[in-house]
């Protein structure tokens, strides 16, 4: 069973069709590619996807349960979790302390708890940080640990998003530009990172405008224009495919 699936998922603005009539099903375990020029509607679909906003027809399924219309922190709660194009930090909180808000999300901790410190509320306290320890090294930022997030360079604000949506222990995890302003070397690690997050069961769904980045780590790819599918298929398919070329490029056939 695909662990996400869409179909006939439309989201008109007025007489626009944001997203228009999306079929998509992503299998357990692929790093799948969501891509298109700009204004194809690829951010519009994870917003529906995961709640931010509501689709005008259609149905989003995921792990074989109708989602359409749920809040995203109860999405977040199933294991679907996404990160944004435009970054999202508290950006005078430490690099920890920005971990920690998303660890919150599935270690809810009683007010009682937190005012008389039980043993309990130690326990998990300390099971969390350590959590935040280890993702932290996993991004590459076990460093950084105190640092304030608004000192941070670009890549590394990358990497603390991921972080921060790993905290939430996702099993579906839909990257929205995660390579923007990254340099080759910065774009090169962020790869290693995707791909050792499917070897741990991770599924991923990427938004993305860097096609080194797509076709390298990608076991299928999805392509939109003007809110709409046009071509679906493996890295190769879609690079040779003439109506993406026509989509990027502007030019007819054969031109």
């Amino acid at each position: 069973m695909p662990i996400l699936e869409t179909s006939g998922l439309t989201r008109m603005f007025g007489g626009l069709s944001a997203v228009d009539e999306l079929d998509l099903s992503v299998e357990e375990g692929e790093i799948r590619g969501l891509i298109g020029p700009n204004g194809s509607g690829k951010t519009t679909a994870l917003n529906l996807i995961t709640g931010y906003i509501k689709p005008t027809r259609g149905v989003v399924r995921y792990q074989g349960s109708d989602v359409s219309g749920e809040q995203p922190h109860d999405l977040a709660r199933l294991g679907l979790v996404r990160t944004f194009q435009i970054t999202t930090l508290f950006e005078n909180l430490t690099v920890r302390d920005n971990v920690l808000h998303g660890s919150h999300l599935n270690n809810p901790t009683s007010l009682m708890g937190a005012l008389t410190r039980s043993r309990r509320y130690r326990r998990q306290s300390a099971e969390i940080e350590d959590r935040v320890r280890e993702l932290l090294a996993f991004v590459g930022l076990g460093e950084r640990i105190d640092a304030v997030a608004r000192d941070l360079s670009a890549g590394e604000h990358r990497y603390l998003e991921i972080a921060i949506a790993l905290a939430a222990e996702p099993k579906m995890l839909l990257l929205d530009e995660p390579a923007t302003g990254l340099n080759p070397e910065e774009a090169a690690y962020l790869m290693n990172l995707i791909r050792t997050l499917r070897r741990q069961g991770v599924t991923v769904l990427l938004v993305e405008h860097n096609m080194r980045l797509i076709t390298n780590i990608c076991t299928r790819i999805t392509v939109l224009n003007f809110g709409a599918k046009i071509a679906e298929g493996t890295p190769e398919e879609i690079v040779g495919n003439p109506d993406v070329i026509t989509a990027y490029l502007g030019k007819r056939r054969g031109a």
